[in-house]
């Protein structure tokens, strides 16, 4: 368990600590960054599984599949969202319809997976995707605290 949160962390400082000045410098893209969040999650996902390569050809595909049906809906639920419609239902009905979906989303891609994987596998992929979410956001957020100055932030002596 500590190597699985030394190797998160190490992945974490070397996609998140670059100060802004020079991302702006270099370039970085919001597609080089969603790639590194990508191959961080990969990395995640594979040690949390400890998938067999037999089971990582199956499950790759299978998950990617999966990741980019989640993000057209996200992409959706944004984009009507943004974009007030007449006659359309109240935000609690989108909402639950959008949480209707999302589920039948992993219901269908869990079954799927326990095709592929053998079911004590299977019923981590889920939970290991929103423990990846978890450490990905608190690494954000304590970057950003130290880069703002806030709590966590390094103080220098004058």
């Amino acid at each position: 368990m500590k190597k699985l949160y030394t190797l998160f962390i190490l992945i974490a400082l070397s996609l998140f600590c670059h100060p802004p000045v020079s991302q702006a410098q270099q370039g970085s893209s919001d597609s080089e960054i969603k790639d590194r969040i990508r191959a961080a999650e990969i990395a995640y996902l594979s040690q949390k599984l400890d998938l067999t390569p037999d089971e990582a050809q199956k499950f790759w595909p299978l998950y990617n599949q999966y990741t980019k049906e989640v993000e057209i809906l996200i992409a959706e639920r944004r984009k009507k969202n943004k974009m007030p419609q007449p006659n359309t239902p109240p935000a609690d009905d989108k909402e639950l319809g959008y949480e209707r979906r999302m589920l039948d989303i992993k219901t269908h891609y869990s079954q799927e997976f326990q095709k592929v994987l053998p079911p004590a596998k299977a019923g981590v992929v889920f939970r290991s995707e929103r423990e990846f979410r978890t450490q990905l956001i608190r690494t954000m957020k304590d970057r950003q605290a130290r880069n703002m100055g806030g709590p966590g932030a390094r103080r220098f002596r004058q």
